[in-house]
């Protein structure tokens, strides 16, 4: 096992610090907050995925105007699939937990803002729960190089969320039964499912930690989600670390 944020605060510089904790500067000595660090233990720590889909994945997808600048950017596709299979080469439990939406939740009576724009450009529809017709490809279907990690008869998938968070679906009796406590969460969008995810898991006991540039999120004139959920990242997970920095320390685990 071993920890990603070692109790070095009071010794090192802060740009040494930084680059300890793989925040690429966003975490300073000078913030004023702790680092409570996450440590990596095996059988009770798991790979969080959220939306792993094409409809913000892949250029084709819906949302890639506005969040296609931010993948690019992080490199989230590729650093997604190192951790899937850095999760797979070490045996550490996969759980993703994907976004759909069916003909009866298009008849929702009221809609927040991002709500009201997925239901419009028709963002992760599918026909029916029992129907999978034309989902292959889809903007719902995973992006094509995470299916050999994601239907490898071992990641648990769960039943789908159905605004931001893992309230309305089974993620949270799933890792429970597994006996998961502790969390690394990736995927899209940082600032709506992904710090949802983060935000409910803390609620419920969990130790989170997120990996900074294995998610993105829309930036448009003004709204930088991506800065946003970075803030809140930092004032509640236990620890926020690159792709580089959390398979290195999902392999020393395991040694």
């Amino acid at each position: 096992m071993t920890r990603l944020l070692p109790s070095l605060h009071s010794t090192l510089s802060p740009l040494v610090l930084a680059a300890a904790i793989g925040l690429g500067g966003l975490a300073k000595a000078d913030d004023g907050l702790p680092h409570p660090g996450f440590e990596i233990t095996a059988g009770n720590t798991a790979l969080l995925v959220t939306d792993p889909q094409n409809d913000f994945l892949h250029p084709d997808g819906v949302a890639w105007g506005v969040v296609g600048k931010n993948v690019i950017e992080n490199g989230t596709v590729e650093h997604i699939e190192e951790l899937f299979a850095t999760a797979q080469q070490t045996g550490m439990p996969v759980f993703v937990s994907p976004h759909y939406y069916y003909p009866h939740d298009h008849g929702w009576k009221f809609e927040g803002t991002l709500e009201k724009l997925m239901h419009t450009i028709g963002m992760f529809d599918r026909k029916g729960a029992l129907d999978t017709a034309e989902f292959e490809g889809s903007g719902a279907d995973w992006l094509a190089r995470y299916k050999p990690y994601i239907n490898d008869g071992h990641t648990v998938v769960t039943s789908p969320h159905k605004v931001f968070g893992p309230e309305t679906n089974d993620l949270v009796l799933q890792m429970r039964k597994q006996g998961i406590d502790k969390v690394i969460i990736a995927g899209m969008s940082a600032n709506l499912c992904t710090e949802s995810h983060m935000r409910e898991l803390q609620e419920q006991g969990f130790e989170v930690m997120v990996v900074s540039d294995a998610t993105a999120a829309a930036q448009l004139p003004g709204l930088d989600g991506y800065a946003a959920a970075m803030v809140n990242f930092r004032m509640i997970a236990s620890d926020v670390a690159d792709t580089e920095t959390v398979t290195a320390a999902m392999l020393a685990a395991v040694n």
